[in-house]
């Protein structure tokens, strides 16, 4: 059976929220669609067919980690992440850039060579560079693989923001010519400019005279308030191609998915349902829980009746509040599902609505109800 080509097509517009559908030759995917992070080959404290049952469509995995631990050979060896993690998902991965930055320790960056950085593991000496890092990824036989950037930390230094959106540029340049062409894969590029106007279409502009697959907004999420955030994606959304695909990187609260969709955003990703999840924190329609709270010792009703999981229905706030306080396993592994079943559940309503031509509705009547404090890498 022949493969199926990397597309990308806009089925409804709602003021501005896209409904639209990737298809890819491993499953399509509906958007908006929120990826779940399986940063090291696995969604910490999840099954992969669980997640799948959530109605997840697509999970992340990134560069960084799995270059340093297993090793790009054990993964091939399998003939790829997806037969080494047994997920028959399309995978998007990271291109590792962040991590180098925010993990590792000794990062020295150089224009030509990469990023030189020792691992955070146990001292080794790697270099990144953007041929490396597209290398890896092909190596790992993922379906959209990123462009290497330099994501800094949130600064009010232009100067020091426009050398690091310049080398991102050229490594975005690099980067592509190394993917080279695969109609059945696909490369993003992710604008940086962090909270300058400027600089944000400048960066822009660069990447869509290389042409990719589809477009990222990447060093967001690293400090910058909810309507800092907001302000870079209106000024860049209406200048994003259309027929093209959006990714808001590393983002984030139910409240922040909420009000980029409203600015056309369709993919997303983010490590708060899980790690949330594994602190005993769950996401409602009703808003958040922590669920180790002794107001729950006698509390026999579910996490969130409004959930249509019914699996995730089973289990009592009591019960899992037995879990937590005795540190026992299964209640992160319970939370950790029930939040990214949240996230599915919110998607899957925002598409809902997209479709109804209801979504600024939707989005005014839960943007402050789940509302939640938000996470920063």
């Amino acid at each position: 059976m022949a493969l199926k080509k990397f597309t990308f097509n806009v089925i409804e517009n709602d003021k501005g929220a896209r409904l639209g559908l990737i298809k890819t030759h491993r499953g399509n995917i509906s958007t908006p669609a929120f990826m779940p992070v399986g940063t090291q080959g696995t969604v910490k404290g999840a099954f992969i067919d669980d997640i799948i049952k959530t109605g997840s469509e697509i999970i992340l995995s990134n560069t960084y980690h799995l270059m340093i631990r297993p090793g790009v050979k054990r993964i091939e060896s399998l003939g790829g992440l997806h037969q080494f993690m047994n997920c028959k998902l399309p995978i998007l991965t990271d291109s590792g850039g962040f991590q180098v930055m925010s993990l590792s320790k000794l990062n020295k960056i150089d224009r030509e060579k990469g990023a030189i950085f020792q691992s955070h593991i146990d001292g080794k000496k790697f270099i990144l560079s953007p041929e490396e890092s597209i290398k890896v990824q092909k190596s790992l036989n993922s379906d959209i693989v990123m462009a290497m950037d330099e994501c800094p930390k949130k600064s009010n230094d232009y100067k020091k923001i426009k050398k690091s959106m310049a080398l991102s540029m050229y490594w975005a340049d690099r980067s592509k010519k190394a993917f080279g062409t695969n109609p059945y894969k696909a490369i993003f590029g992710i604008i940086q400019g962090g909270l300058f106007k400027d600089l944000r279409i400048i960066s822009l502009e660069q990447l869509l005279n290389i042409d990719f697959n589809g477009y990222a907004i990447g060093g967001l999420a690293v400090g910058e308030s909810q309507k800092e955030m907001f302000k870079v994606l209106d000024d860049l959304t209406n200048l994003m191609p259309n027929e093209k695909p959006r990714y808001l990187m590393g983002v984030g609260t139910p409240s922040d998915i909420l009000g980029a969709v409203k600015r056309g955003i369709d993919m997303f990703d983010c490590v708060l349902p899980t790690r949330s999840g594994r602190t005993g924190l769950a996401f409602t329609w009703n808003g958040r829980i922590n669920i180790r709270n002794s107001k729950y010792k006698n509390d026999n009703d579910p996490l969130d009746i409004n959930t249509n999981n019914f699996s995730l229905k089973k289990y009592s706030k009591n019960y899992l509040n037995h879990l937590f306080n005795t540190n026992e396993m299964l209640g992160s592994m319970l939370l950790t599902l029930h939040n990214i079943n949240f996230y599915q559940e919110l998607m899957s309503a925002i598409r809902k609505n997209i479709k109804n031509g209801t979504f600024r509705q939707f989005h005014d009547k839960y943007i402050n109800k789940l509302w939640y404090l938000r996470l920063i890498k």
